[in-house]
């Protein structure tokens, strides 16, 4: 495996040197007992980085998301979000199975949202209608390829939640590399939304973690649905350690991880497959005028030495990240161009 070009996910990295050595110094305590200073530093630079009052750490990008969606929706109300969102997509149904919440989907377009269906489908109290508390979003796409949301429609879409009184959150796994690529301050996306969270171990590299973003009221709150999920953690300003190395060194870097991805996508796009233009490090494939299906194509660049995720039977994905470098890219790029040409 050390010997392949993994292209599945930016969540197959390993710490970097200077990323083991901060975990190894961490200064930690019982983090349930708030007393872990590694996790509170993290905790309070993450919330300002976003404008926020607080923010909690949590083991995954899935359990914040369901943390925040439970603070804002209770059991047997309803959220909105796309067809395509990770929320209702790839965290097993975890919004009806922990917080009793209904979800309700506007078609997938991705990141090329339309306030104005998002506003048609909010439902008010009465009549014994299932009532709209929130709206969620993602930042970036994933099942979209990366794309970013663009700074006019999360304002309009702000509109539309305050002039309704719902909350409006954002799964923001990789809110990062949207900043990157559209230059829009972290402050930025804050001010716009109730609630966000945000992954360390996508795009940053670290190997654990993801933080609950909001006000100190609901981050209180959010404590006691994280224990409840079995997310309170012990020392974990190891971990917690990681995360702040990833936010002091590894920002700015997904610039080169972008541009990786798009040569990765120039190479692909000769052969028709290329399912979007791409934006950040995701290069999604769409394989429905090819002779190779996901699984035959991702068989076939394995015995190339690259890995790719199969996401659907037609449809596939590459990511760049933080383990590929430009050597990588090349080996990859050239294993594609002999694959699909065959």
């Amino acid at each position: 495996m050390a010997d392949l070009v993994d292209l599945r996910s930016d969540t197959v990295t390993r710490p970097t040197v200077g990323m083991r050595e901060a975990m190894a110094a961490a200064e930690v305590g019982d983090d349930v007992y708030g007393e872990d200073p590694t996790v509170n530093a993290l905790e309070a630079e993450v919330a300002a980085l976003f404008g926020h009052e607080a923010a909690l750490f949590a083991p995954s990008g899935s359990m914040a998301n369901q943390i925040a969606l439970q603070l804002l929706v209770r059991p047997g109300e309803e959220l909105l979000c796309d067809a395509d969102a990770h929320v209702v997509t790839y965290e097993i149904g975890a919004a009806a199975a922990y917080g009793g919440i209904s979800s309700r989907t506007w078609p997938a377009v991705g990141a090329d949202i339309d306030p104005e269906v998002v506003a048609r489908m909010i439902r008010p109290d009465g009549y014994f209608a299932v009532p709209t508390r929130a709206i969620a979003v993602e930042q970036t796409h994933n099942r979209a390829g990366g794309g970013v949301i663009p700074l006019a429609t999360l304002r309009e879409l702000r509109e539309v939640a305050d002039e309704a009184g719902v909350a409006l959150h954002c799964d923001g796994a990789r809110i990062w590399h949207a900043h990157v690529a559209d230059g829009v301050p972290l402050t930025e996306y804050g001010r716009l939304f109730d609630t966000l969270s945000v992954c360390l171990s996508k795009g940053l590299g670290a190997p654990v973690g993801s933080l609950v973003v909001g006000s100190a009221d609901r981050i209180e709150r959010a404590r006691t649905i994280r224990k409840r999920m079995g997310g309170g953690m012990r020392q974990a300003g190891i971990l917690a350690a990681a995360g702040r190395y990833a936010l002091a060194h590894h920002v700015d870097r997904l610039a080169e991880d972008h541009a990786r991805a798009a040569r990765l996508a120039e190479a692909v796009a000769p052969f028709g497959v290329l399912a979007t233009t791409v934006r950040t490090n995701l290069v999604p494939l769409d394989l429905t005028k090819h002779a190779l299906d996901a699984r035959a194509l991702a068989a076939a660049a394995r015995e190339e030495g690259v890995l790719i995720s199969a996401l659907g039977p037609r449809t596939a994905r590459l990511v760049t990240h933080l383990g590929l470098d430009d050597d990588g890219v090349d080996h990859a790029a050239t294993a594609l161009t002999k694959v699909l040409s065959a």
